[in-house]
């Protein structure tokens, strides 16, 4: 028989919860801790709203869904519409491994595994022979995209079908997503309070953060903090002096300036778009009635107004807002949870939005922390095991993220060049060079970027293998034909029948214009 709680266990649970800072970490927290720790539990959240979120526009990852459905409970249609949403397949790269070059990153599968290989493998054989074409090809969803095609899951479809369960994410306003979740969130008993933190007190005997005192002079005590005051980390980094890991020799860009524009004239597209610059890159989320728009780059080569100058040149239309520049430095705290403070969001690191995976990490550190939640005497098992899982998982995204870089061709810029020529870090050094071989990748742990992202990014940015897995040699090469150019027949055929992406919007999830 389990053992009943006794009445010292329940007194050592946490009762008060603190969380300063909003915008869509700060709001996802509060709605995730209200949902699960129920009425046990005091959650207030403090904001400023003289102190604004960046909300131009936001790419996400298929596993919002999961947050937003399963461990929220909100309803999608319900969510799309509040913030402006539309689809993402995936993301678009322009000019990244040459000038010239396009390719998508999509979402989902490639082609159908045989035995123990991944389809790539057998594809290769023939691409190398001349015999297959881009692996673009056998992906639902990078021949979707290009075609601004979606349908959503087919329930009638068999198990294991392409359209049976089909991945993909949001672009959405990221403040009209944490106003959405603010009301969620009071709806469920979580109270807001309006202003400035201006002073973090901390206990003598241990420094665990006691209250903090705001500008009106209100003090407000809590047992658990979470920092998500941004990058300036209010109480990690100013009050707890954790520090700070730089990756910027690996990840050079450390400025941003981004507007929204009208739309244009073009379709509605159905991924994000990444086009590389001289010193950086600009990203492109559509929005249903507007376009979120910025330019990613490298002070060090890089004026602040000749960023704006790009961007304002590159535009589908009128822009609505004016260029606003941000600074940041690619990294990690060196603790996550240090004593009785959480960071999350922008106040836990940052890693830049090239693969959209700000809002992710967030929901991830949300779903660690209940995993890993504390009683009162915050044993530090606990915090270790949250910081270390953490690491690992910042560190992963990192090394994808650096590929991007620095498989490239170009050296037309001294930006570019710095990225082709710079050193990297040995995980990821040791997985291209697998790769390069015969195609072979390997899962590290609970890496969140899988086998069909690692491949498609190499092969997207010109890292062709020079071999492939000696298993494919052992299928006859009339069937091994009939594999691959099926499932490539099939995709086409899927999408063919299916809807614009504007046609599904428009159908079923369309927004009154703001």
């Amino acid at each position: 028989m389990p053992k009943e709680p006794s009445v010292s266990d329940s007194d050592n649970r946490i009762r008060s919860v603190v969380i300063v800072g909003g915008g869509s970490a700060g709001w996802m927290a509060a709605a995730a801790l209200a949902t699960y720790l129920g009425k046990g539990a005091a959650i207030r959240l403090i904001e400023s709203g003289e102190i604004g979120i960046v909300g131009v526009g936001e790419a996400s990852v298929p596993h919002i869904r999961l947050f937003n459905g399963q461990l929220l409970g909100i309803d999608e249609t319900e969510f799309v519409q509040r913030t402006q949403g539309t689809i993402k397949l995936g993301i678009q790269f322009r000019d990244w491994g040459r000038l010239g070059d396009s390719y998508v990153h999509g979402f989902g599968t490639l082609g159908r595994s045989l035995g123990p290989l991944p389809f790539h493998q057998f594809w290769l054989k023939l691409f190398l022979q001349g015999r297959a074409s881009a692996i673009g090809d056998y992906s639902l969803q990078t021949v979707m995209a290009p075609q601004n095609k979606f349908v959503a899951r087919q329930r009638d479809a068999p198990a294991g079908a392409p359209l049976a369960d089909i991945a993909y994410a949001y672009h959405f306003d990221a403040s009209l997503y944490a106003r959405y979740l603010r009301e969620v969130s009071e709806k469920r008993g979580v109270k807001r309070t309006e202003g400035k933190v201006v002073g973090v007190n901390q206990r003598g005997e241990d420094g665990f953060v006691e209250s903090v005192t705001m500008e009106s002079g209100e003090v407000i005590e809590g047992e658990l903090f979470i920092d998500c005051s941004g990058f300036r980390g209010l109480l990690i980094e100013q009050a707890l002096k954790t520090g700070y890991i730089d990756w910027t020799r690996w990840l050079p860009c450390n400025r941003a300036v981004a507007l929204s524009s009208e739309s244009g004239d073009g379709p509605l597209t159905p991924y994000t778009r990444a086009t590389a610059r001289s010193a950086g890159w600009q990203w492109r989320i559509p929005l249903q009635h507007r376009i979120g728009t910025g330019y990613v780059y490298s002070s060090e080569y890089l004026r602040d107004d000749e960023a704006a100058a790009t961007l304002l040149a590159n535009l589908d239309g009128k822009a609505l807002t004016d260029p606003l520049q941000l600074r940041f430095t690619t990294g990690m705290r060196r603790k996550f949870w240090n004593k009785n403070v959480v960071a999350l969001g922008l106040a836990s690191g940052f890693l830049e939005p090239l693969e959209s995976t700000s809002i992710y990490l967030a929901q991830s550190s949300i779903g660690r922390l209940l995993s890993l939640f504390p009683k009162r005497d915050f044993s530090p098992l606990l915090s270790e095991r949250y910081n270390r899982e953490s690491a690992f998982e910042y560190e992963r995204v990192r090394d994808f993220l650096i590929l991007h870089y620095h498989a490239t061709d170009r050296d037309d810029t001294p930006f570019w060049d710095y990225c082709r020529t710079m050193s990297i870090p040995d995980s990821l050094h040791e997985a291209l060079e697998l790769f390069r071989h015969d195609g072979r990748y390997f899962r590290n742990g609970e890496d969140f970027f899988a086998l069909p992202n690692w491949v498609q990014v190499m092969l997207g940015q010109r890292i062709v293998p020079r071999g492939y897995h000696p298993i494919v040699d052992e299928m006859p090469e009339d069937r091994l034909v009939e594999h691959v150019e099926g499932v490539r027949r099939m995709l086409a055929g899927y999408v063919d029948a299916m809807p614009t992406h504007q046609a599904f919007i428009d159908a079923h999830w369309k927004a009154q214009a703001p």
